[in-house]
């Protein structure tokens, strides 16, 4: 599966405590080796502003958190609770992706 490096731009300048806009994108995916693209990097800043990073991290991290927590199933409801946690980390993965494009 290849990440999108715009997505880890964005996601490395939040967590630096950085204002994410588009100089910064660039910034960070010249420093990685990464020709930017100036429109995209553009668009994608305008996306993400007003974005809650920290509820939309938690919300993603959540059925990954959770799993360690959970007791453990009995034998026969194992293979059943281990379908349900990938379509969880599917469907969080999927919905922090569309922001993203």
């Amino acid at each position: 599966m290849k990440v999108d490096p715009y997505l880890h731009a964005v996601l490395l300048l939040h967590g630096a405590g950085k204002e994410v806009n588009d100089t910064h994108i660039k910034a960070v995916l010249h420093a990685a080796g990464v020709t930017a693209d100036e429109a995209r990097a553009k668009v994608l800043a305008e996306a993400v502003k007003g974005v809650n990073f920290e509820d939309l991290l938690k919300a993603a991290a959540m059925p990954v958190a959770a799993a360690p927590a959970a007791a453990a199933p009995a034998e026969h409801g194992k293979k059943e609770e281990k379908k349900d946690e990938k379509k969880d980390e599917a469907a969080a993965a999927e919905g922090l992706a569309s922001l993203f494009g």
